[in-house]
């Protein structure tokens, strides 16, 4: 299955001159799929360009709104579903610069860090360009957002389910379509792509010129201690993940920014905050530091509020750039893959439902 979607400008643009359409009629269509019309909503598109489509398999939308949660404090999550029937989840968050939504790459993941709901199951798929992007225009049109300047998303962080650089090419696809002047036109400035380590990816992102912000899953700055938690760690360490981001930084000119989840006992004392300081010292970087959401396969415990500022005081003061997240959402399953989980269990649920 094909979606317009998975299409660049450029890629559409062969297939309509293969079909013998006007050249307006790329941008013509080019410009419906990026405000994510159906077929049936497209009425400047010819019926028989349509059914030519159809004929050849490109579907007009790769997912589904199926479910929507709203917190207190606006943040909402989505649920989306694929045309195979998998679920993914998204979040969409209100600042004062506009909105920046959640996306995922792939159903599930086989990273299989020890904190984290999105891999308990493992890897089901990656998700084509397509579903990536799908993800951002079903929620910039239920926003009542256009293309453009008149778009509704003006950020996007690659952090839902999924490792965006194990779905390396279809990723890269994304950034392409979701950053084109003809479509949406997210720039990449505004789009944060997080990553658990895979130092090769890294490299070659640096060489797409798409200078996206690298934001880096550090969580430990003890290789020994890493590998416990996060089984890539066994295969990169914290010193080859470094010389990646420096190479990124001199070829983008972009600081990076470590990703850090605090853990009660785990990672969260004075020996691991002298170590960043010792290891990120000089670095054109930013310390992100996430109190943990509760994941009930696993006996880890957050933080307190109080411990998790002073743990950022110290970086601050020893001259390390470092903030605590703001809690985002708390009240709508939290923890990412949390709300997927629920509602398959809930699907399965009913469907043996024998009453």
């Amino acid at each position: 299955m094909k979606f317009l979607q998975d299409f660049s400008f450029k890629e559409l643009s062969d297939i309509l001159t293969e079909y013998k359409e006007p050249k307006f009629r790329i941008r013509q269509l080019f410009e419906a799929s990026h405000k994510y019309k159906s077929y049936f909503e497209m009425s400047n598109i010819p019926f028989t360009l349509k059914n030519k489509l159809i004929e050849d398999s490109i579907s007009d939308k790769p997912v589904e709104i199926v479910e929507t949660l709203t917190s207190k404090d606006g943040t909402q999550k989505f649920l989306f579903k694929l045309f195979d029937g998998n679920i993914i989840e998204g979040v969409l968050m209100k600042y004062k610069y506009g909105y920046t939504q959640c996306v995922s790459t792939q159903v599930g993941c086989r990273m299989h860090c020890a904190f984290c709901a999105s891999g308990l199951n493992g890897l089901v798929r990656n998700l084509s360009s397509g579903e990536i992007l799908g993800q951002v225009l079903a929620v910039n049109k239920l926003l009542g957002g256009e293309i453009g300047d008149k778009r509704k998303v003006t950020n996007i962080v690659l952090m839902g389910s999924g490792e965006p650089l194990d779905n390396y090419d279809n990723t890269v696809a994304f950034l392409r379509n979701v950053s084109d002047e003809n479509g949406i036109c997210i720039s990449p400035r505004n789009i944060s792509l997080s990553t658990s380590g895979i130092v090769p990816k890294i490299y070659d992102l640096a060489n797409e010129n798409m200078p996206v912000n690298l934001t880096i899953s550090l969580h430990f700055p003890f290789d020994d201690e890493r590998k416990e938690i996060m089984p890539v760690a066994k295969k990169y360490t914290i010193k080859e993940i470094l010389a990646a981001c420096e190479n990124y930084f001199n070829k983008t000119k972009r600081r990076y920014i470590f990703e850090y989840v605090l853990i009660y006992g785990k990672n969260d004392t004075k020996r691991h905050a002298d170590e960043l300081i010792k290891l990120l010292s000089k670095r054109p970087c930013h310390v992100n530091l996430i109190r943990l959401n509760t994941v009930k396969e696993n006996d880890f415990k957050a933080v307190t509020d109080k411990n998790a500022y002073k743990f950022a005081e110290y970086l601050n003061n020893h001259g390390i750039s470092a903030t605590v997240r703001r809690r985002m959402g708390d009240d709508i399953e939290g923890a990412c893959g949390q709300l997927r989980r629920k509602y398959i269990e809930n699907s399965f649920d009913s469907e043996i439902n024998l009453n």
